[in-house]
């Protein structure tokens, strides 16, 4: 299945029907009076989170949604049906915005959650709503009201407990499919990543989800290479995994460079709580691993992990360390869920 997390559809809630102009005639009734019916409501357009996704990639094929307008009212004070809802079905994690592509609607976090995009138009009143005691036979009706008309922009991020952050070919690739079921693409080139995986991690009876993007380059932040359009997949993470390659040359500056590119796109996802690793060291002779490993901790301000995605190398004691990070906000998840009640 291909990946998308970008696109744009055109929604129509449903017209309201127009009420009706008829008056009651039937053998031996003098004076029936009107008895025009309603016209039934337009159907809604809603948007709503499921399970089971994690592209958007059906909205490239369908993007206009219109739903059902409502039936004309009818004679003998009968009410039109209304029309059909349409349900927008996205993954958990979209959000969806106006056609500025600023301004934010709804942003869908949990399955199950809805949200009202259109609301259907209301039903004209038959002749029977305007009948008086000074006008006993009114001949008129209101039309339904018409439909809302929208062009929204629907966002997809990943919701994932951890983000792979790091350069191109850094070995993200190599350590999401040796710790969890995921099967990207792996190459000896850079780039081989060009859309976000999922990736579910176990370690010690636990698991969590990880997500790994394109590796970011210098001026990323200013659309260089794949840019900067894949962060927003890491921004729900509560951990970053900064993968720095012990192979190169200088690993201060490639760690500075991922730095600067994060707090360049956003000042929260720069600040969020960030495990920095040395990976690859199955490459290396003991004096290089010292050496590249000090420079690293005297550019980041604080400890470095060391581990190899190939070898395996300190790759438990990474994951334990991701999950200390992740557990407390699962504890806080579940003290701000409402409890059960019969």
């Amino acid at each position: 299945m291909k990946f998308l997390d970008l696109a744009k559809v055109y929604i129509r809630s449903g017209g309201g029907g127009a009420g009706c102009v008829s008056f009651r005639r039937e053998k031996f009734i003098e004076y029936g009076g009107p008895d025009g019916g309603d016209g039934g409501r337009g159907g809604d357009v809603w948007a709503e989170a499921v399970d089971g996704l994690n592209t958007l990639i059906d909205f490239r094929y369908q993007q206009h949604f219109f739903a059902k307008s409502g039936q004309h009212g009818m004679g003998s004070q009968r009410t039109g049906a209304s029309g059909d809802d349409i349900v927008l079905k996205v993954p958990a994690g979209t959000e969806i915005l106006d056609e500025d592509q600023e301004t934010v609607i709804a942003d869908l976090t949990e399955p199950g959650q809805r949200v009202l995009l259109a609301k259907g138009g209301n039903g004209g009143f038959g002749n029977l709503h305007f009948k008086t005691s000074t006008n006993r036979a009114p001949r008129r009706a209101n039309p339904g009201l018409p439909g809302v008309e929208r062009t929204l922009w629907l966002r997809l991020k990943l919701i994932a407990d951890a983000g792979l952050v790091g350069l191109p070919n850094a070995g993200k690739s190599t350590f999401l499919a040796a710790v969890s079921n995921a099967r990207p693409k792996i190459a000896d080139y850079p780039f081989t990543t060009l859309v976000p995986n999922l990736g579910v991690v176990g370690i010690d009876g636990h698991e969590f989800v990880m997500a790994d993007i394109p590796g970011l380059i210098e001026g990323a932040s200013e659309g260089r290479g794949l840019g900067d359009q894949f962060l927003g997949h890491v921004e729900r993470s509560n951990v970053l995994l900064h993968l720095v390659d012990g192979t190169s040359e200088d690993v201060a500056a490639d760690a500075r460079t991922i730095l600067t590119e994060l707090a360049a796109y956003s000042p929260v996802l720069a600040e969020k709580p960030r495990i920095t690793v040395l990976n690859k060291i199955d490459a290396l002779d003991d004096e290089t691993r010292a050496e590249r490993l000090a420079a690293l901790q005297a550019e980041i301000g604080g400890p470095v992990m060391t581990m190899s995605g190939v070898s395996r190398e300190g790759v438990t004691e990474v994951l334990r360390a991701l999950w200390a990070q992740i557990e407390p906000t699962r504890a806080t998840r579940a003290d701000d869920a409402e409890p059960w009640r019969p």
